[in-house]
């Protein structure tokens, strides 16, 4: 039973969780508009990991029929997230105020990116699931978001980043994690959508959208390699975080392997036009760019194997007791790392990787279930959108 009373906004994190009752304690009962105060921006990795998995099943070398109709299906069944999502959010606000305070906050404040990485993921399953007999409008379409797209994150970037160097909130060293990386992460991301959507565009849209997207992923990949020198450093010098959030340490997984995503798309999406104008060793030039994509590609393959391996084995060393929001860095990070891996297989015309990366989406629709029933099971038995529990507090 619990009780029916609502608990005072300014209780303390004991009072809001439990209440006392004998020797007993008992979860407090909690109106909707209450627990919409905890629906946090760390909801959208749920969103971010849907829309991966769907741009995952879209993009399998080994296929059956009817897989798309189910990649479809996750796509469509991902915008309702998305939508429920906003919806909640903005409900949030609407009812308690404090967006800017959300932003602001020394931890949820991290997350907001993950709404830029939700409609990363949107933008590429357009071209996936509705591109194969698009008219002309649908490619203008796709040209005018991800123009679109890149500002937005580069300026979120930009802002983001000059709050936490420059803000009240102070992120030491000893505590470095690679949650830090997220800022950069949607900029990043222009680069894989780039390397989507290329394929059919026509040149005129191409190369501007292809030179667009390797700056933007060189410049998220540059900024998640300097947070990885500190991150590393906190491993050496404090040893692996707490098993609450060890499941964070995928986030590492993510930047080198949509960075080898992403070059190896691009490459493989020059126009034809840019291969057979000048001079007559450009088609020459249009192979030697693809063989360096994949070159530096296989480079930072390995680099994502061994951040997973860390991850993986801080994990199962030392399993998480509850349920947490970060739990989906387990699936959009590794979703990358599996997309990249069939991206290689297919340049390099290898049974064998691309073999590798269909067991490798198994187990991402494996981890995806998992996390999604502990997601609702965390939910419904309050371990979180409850005082305390969430990303709008510290711990």
């Amino acid at each position: 039973m619990f009780e029916s009373h609502p608990i005072p906004p300014g209780s303390s994190r004991s009072d809001a969780s439990m209440l006392d009752s004998g020797f007993e304690k008992r979860p407090v009962y909690l109106t909707l508009s209450e627990r919409l105060r905890h629906f946090t921006w760390a909801w959208y990795t749920l969103t971010m990991s849907a829309g991966g998995l769907a741009l995952l099943l879209g993009s399998q070398p080994n296929t059956f029929p009817g897989l798309q109709e189910i990649g479809l299906a996750v796509y469509l069944i991902n915008l309702l997230l998305f939508a429920v999502v906003c919806s909640a959010m903005a409900a949030r606000f609407v009812l308690h105020g404090g967006m800017l305070d959300s932003l602001r906050h020394e931890r949820e404040g991290i997350f907001f990116p993950t709404f830029w990485l939700s409609i990363a993921t949107i933008i590429s399953g357009l071209y996936r699931y509705f591109g194969a007999d698009a008219a002309p409008p649908f490619w203008i379409a796709l040209e005018v978001l991800f123009w679109i797209y890149c500002a937005c994150t580069l300026v979120a970037a930009v802002v983001q980043y000059s709050f936490l160097f420059g803000g009240p909130h102070s992120y030491r060293l000893q505590t470095a994690m690679p949650g830090w990386i997220l800022p950069a992460f949607p900029v990043m991301l222009s680069g894989t959508i780039a390397s989507v959507i290329a394929e059919q565009q026509p040149a005129r849209s191409a190369l501007p959208i292809i030179v667009a997207g390797t700056t933007f992923q060189g410049l998220g990949f540059s900024i998640s390699f300097m947070m990885y020198a500190h991150y590393i450093g906190r491993l050496m010098e404090s040893g692996l975080p707490c098993r609450e959030h060890r499941p964070g340490m995928f986030i590492a997984v993510g930047p080198p392997a949509f960075t080898a995503l992403a070059l190896v798309g691009m490459a493989q999406s020059l126009p034809r036009d840019f291969q057979l104008v000048g001079d007559e060793d450009a088609l020459l030039d249009g192979r030697v760019l693809q063989l360096l994509a994949i070159a530096v590609g296989v480079f930072l393959w390995a680099v994502s194997l061994w951040f997973f391996c860390i991850a993986a084995i801080a994990v199962l060393r030392s399993p998480p007791t509850a349920f947490h929001l970060s739990w989906w860095a387990m699936v959009f990070p590794n979703t990358g790392f599996t997309l990249a891996t069939i991206s290689l297989g297919n340049a390099m015309s290898s049974a064998g990787v691309r073999g590798v990366g269909s067991a490798m989406s198994v187990a991402i629709v494996g981890m995806f279930l998992f996390v999604f029933v502990s997601h609702v099971r965390a939910v419904v038995r309050k371990d979180i959108m409850y005082p305390g529990k969430d990303e709008d507090v510290l711990d």
